[in-house]
């Protein structure tokens, strides 16, 4: 009988839950869904914020360059809230279909180009209402801080985690073992006899 749980490693660790490959789903279904809502109440203002720009008195008064930001950042807004919604859509047209695993899997990666596209929305809209507010170039200097501390937020934190993290599990391991998770299992060991 075979049990797609998996089991502690040979010194009594335990690498992790035991679920099927189905909860597992299920489980980053439920995650991403609480990750995607928090993103899709940012972009919705912000896109509401957008789409209002264009109604007011000001916006006559636009130099052709702010014209053309305020263009690319409505697209990018645009294609952010398409990213972003995507997984919503994805999941309900291949929902009981056998193919979670697969949604949840291409659902994150859309959510991930929601975030590098949300990151271009949001400089861009920055770049836009500094330029407004301050007429010089202290707004382009201003956006590239902006932008350098939500990649650090968005991204470098995350990547500098992940790394920390396999490094870390990596040690444990000792020299020589796998870095991935246990993929044999040993067998029982009989009673009073020699272990493994």
């Amino acid at each position: 009988m075979t049990s797609t749980a998996r089991l502690p490693d040979g010194q009594g660790r335990d690498d992790g839950r035991h679920e099927t490959p189905e909860e597992r789903a299920d489980r980053r279904w439920t995650d991403l869904l609480q990750e995607l809502r928090v993103a899709q109440t940012g972009v919705q203002i912000l896109f509401g914020f957008l789409l209002a720009v264009v109604f007011q008195p000001r916006f006559a008064a636009l130099s052709d360059t702010d014209r053309t930001i305020y263009v690319v950042t409505v697209m990018l807004g645009s294609a952010t809230a398409a990213a972003l919604i995507g997984p919503v859509s994805y999941h309900r047209l291949l929902s009981g279909r056998r193919l979670k695993p697969q949604t949840v899997t291409w659902a994150s990666r859309m959510t991930v180009l929601g975030l590098v596209l949300l990151f271009c929305t949001m400089c861009s809209a920055l770049l836009l209402i500094l330029r407004v507010a301050l007429h010089n170039s202290v707004a382009l200097w201003l956006v590239g801080a902006m932008a350098l501390w939500f990649l650090v937020c968005w991204f470098v934190f995350p990547a500098w985690a992940l790394a920390r993290s396999s490094s870390a599990h990596g040690e444990d391991r000792g020299p020589g073992r796998a870095n991935g998770p246990v993929s044999r299992v040993r067998p029982p060991r009989a009673p009073g006899g020699p272990r493994p």
